[in-house]
Formats: C-alpha cells, sequence, structure tokens
C-alpha cells in the first residue's frame, strides 16, 4: 500500500491531541480532548476512539494508531498500569479497546518514550546511538536510547527520570518517594514555587502569570524573580541529569515540552550547573539540546512506532 498514513495521539495529563501523520509529516490535526472532561476511563476511551474514526473516514489509507501516555505501559498488551496525572487510569487496557472500537491495529506507549523515538528517529537525536530525552510540562518523563534501542526494562517502564530524587528528605513524589524532580518542576510545581517568591517579595501575582512561557518573557524583560526562577530550575534539572549520564553515558540529552521554548534561560545555566558535575569522559562529547519536534514529538513518535512491522513503511 502506498502513501499510508497513522494517527498519532498525545495524551497529556491537560489534554489529549491528535495527528494524522504521512512520512515524517503532520498533515491534520483535530481538536484537543480534555480529560478532566471524562473523570470514568471508558468515557474518555470511547471519545478517543470517536475522534479517530472521523479521521480515519477523513483520510485515505490510514492503517495504524499510535498512542502515548503519560505513565506506565506494559507495552506488548498495551495496558496501562498506572497514568501518573490522570485519575482512576489503572489497569486499563487501551489497546484492546481502541483495537475493539477502531478495527485499526494500536501500539500504546510511555509518551516520553514516543518523544524519545521521535527525537532519535527523526529528530534531533538523528544519528546518535546514546541518547536521553526528556519531556517537561504537567509532568517530567524520560526515554532513553542506548546501542541504538529504546531502553524499556524488565516491566516496560524505564525511563521515568521525573521519579528519580535530587533530595532524600524533599518533597514526597506521586510514589512514596521522596524529593522526586517531578515534584519540583512539573509546571504547575514551577508555577506555584515562583509565584510564592513573588509573594515573599511583596509582589502580587496569580497562579496564571507564573507559567513557563510568561515567566520566560518576564525574564527576557529583566525580571530578577524570573531569572532566578529559571536558574533554579537549571540547577534541580542538571542534578538528575548528572545522575543520568554518570549511569548512562549518553552522546546527547533532547530536552522538549513547552519549558524547551524558554531557550537560554534554561539551557545555559542547565550546561553550566552540568558540566560542574561530570569528569571528562562524561562531558567533553556531550550536546544537551532543545528538541525538534517540541509539542509535535509525541504525535510523530507514536504514529512511526504504529507503523512498525508494516510493510514498505520506513522512517
Amino acid at each position: 500500500m502506498k502513501n499510508i498514513k497513522s494517527i498519532g495521539i498525545d495524551f497529556g495529563g491537560t489534554s489529549i491531541k491528535f495527528g494524522v501523520v504521512s512520512g515524517k509529516e503532520i498533515i491534520a490535526t483535530s481538536p484537543r480532548i480534555y480529560p478532566k472532561d471524562y473523570p470514568v476511563p471508558s468515557d474518555l476511551i470511547r471519545a478517543i476512539a470517536e475522534r479517530v474514526n472521523q479521521l480515519k473516514t477523513e483520510h485515505n489509507n490510514v492503517v495504524a494508531i499510535g498512542c502515548g501516555v503519560p505513565g506506565f505501559v506494559d507495552f506488548p498488551t498495551g495496558t496501562i498500569h498506572n497514568l501518573t496525572n490522570v485519575p482512576g487510569w489503572t489497569n486499563i487496557h487501551l489497546k484492546e479497546e481502541l483495537e475493539a472500537r477502531t478495527d485499526l491495529p494500536t501500539a500504546v506507549e510511555n509518551d516520553a518514550n514516543a518523544m524519545a523515538i521521535a527525537e532519535w528517529k527523526l529528530g534531533a537525536a538523528k544519528g546518535y546511538a546514546h541518547a536521553v530525552c526528556l519531556t517537561l510540562g504537567t509532568g517530567v518523563g524520560g526515554g532513553i536510547i542506548s546501542n541504538n534501542a529504546v531502553i524499556r526494562g524488565a516491566q516496560f517502564t524505564a525511563g521515568e527520570l521525573g521519579q528519580t530524587s535530587i533530595d532524600y528528605a524533599g518533597r514526597m513524589g506521586a510514589y512514596n518517594n521522596p524529593g522526586a524532580l517531578e515534584a519540583y518542576l512539573g509546571n504547575n510545581e514551577f508555577a506555584a514555587d515562583t509565584q510564592s517568591d513573588y509573594v515573599a517579595a511583596g509582589i502580587d501575582k496569580e497562579l496564571s502569570d507564573c507559567t513557563p512561557e510568561l515567566l520566560a518573557e518576564a525574564a527576557e524583560n529583566g525580571c530578577e524573580i524570573a531569572l532566578k526562577a529559571w536558574d533554579g530550575y537549571a540547577e534541580k534539572l542538571s542534578t538528575t541529569l548528572a545522575t543520568t549520564c554518570w549511569l548512562l553515558n549518553p552522546e546527547i540529552i533532547v530536552i522538549g515540552g513547552g519549558v524547551s521554548n524558554a531557550g537560554d534561560l534554561l539551557f545555559m545555566p542547565l550546561k553550566k550547573y552540568l558540566h560542574a558535575q561530570l569528569s571528562g569522559p562524561f562531558k567533553d562529547h556531550l550536546k544537551v539540546v532543545p528538541a525538534e519536534f517540541s509539542n509535535n514529538a509525541g504525535i510523530l513518535g507514536t504514529a512511526a512506532l504504529a507503523l512498525e512491522g508494516i510493510e514498505d513503511f520506513n522512517v
């Protein structure tokens, strides 16, 4: 079959995005779905399937679905063990449900792994055999490429860098893990901490004024509190990345998610703090770069994954 297409689904903690992908291009999208509007998993799955079926009707030669989710997945069966930031999603047979409702083969993967696949096969990490990729958003996820293969681990849950500790006596993570990076660098936590800094300085700020986008704008305009917030963000992130480098010795680290749009506000201090914690063989040839696909990586990665094994498809 020529000109085959797949549908990539980027299931985030805040919203779910859809894209019809041909080759390396997203040729069509569909309005987002918001998990908070569907507190019962079966209702949300039904809404996702309806959106997929609509896209399948509108575009010829759609042959598979890929879905990246923010949590732990049994990759071969497509069963979701748990979603960190979406209540009620425990032991959900998403692959089975979507295949039954859409009549399309479906691959379900951790969203950070999906991002890593996109960047490794198509984007910023293309050509590298050893890469670490992070997604920074509502949560903090990671994907690991080693010796030109995705590292999924014994139970297909490897790479959860957001759950690694940066302080053994720090904030409690979602899994009773003190000092979890995600408890500091999730978008909501980053905003709340910075709002507290503004209040301590006698400046009235709403939580909605402290999104990464607005904090980047404030820092670029010289706001000292915003500049300090970004420096602190980079320092915390560097702690986990340094540990990851000591363990895996990657060639490249790719940072994705909306936070990566902060540019030098994030990457300059991040490289400084990271290099200060590593010795020569771990840092001399290490690259730290923003993701090429930004918010589209989840769709592209899952769409590519969906087509693995289908004849005539090559990324």
